[in-house]
């Protein structure tokens, strides 16, 4: 097993891979960078996550259903996101 570290887009929608059975650990701001961090095995086989983000404020009705991963704080907290994952 192995943790990961993997730079997100700050977009609404955005597909990343990981190794299948990865367990999404965190999301956090480093250096002004979003982040996502999961526990992975680094054997097993990809597939594509599908990532959503949504701004304080913004619409969110999409994110009903949808894994809750984190909130993290950009910008000396000018900017606010809510980062899920579809399930």
């Amino acid at each position: 097993m192995q943790i990961w570290k993997v730079p997100l887009e700050i977009t609404d929608e955005q597909k990343i891979a990981l190794p299948k059975g990865a367990r999404i650990l965190s999301v956090q701001a480093q250096a002004d960078v979003l982040c996502l961090w999961a526990l992975i095995d680094p054997d097993a086989t990809p597939r594509d996550f599908t990532i959503r983000i949504f701004g304080t404020g913004h619409p969110a009705d999409d994110a009903v259903g949808l894994e809750f991963i984190g909130t993290t704080q950009m910008l000396d907290s000018a900017l606010v996101w809510h980062v899920f994952k579809e399930a």
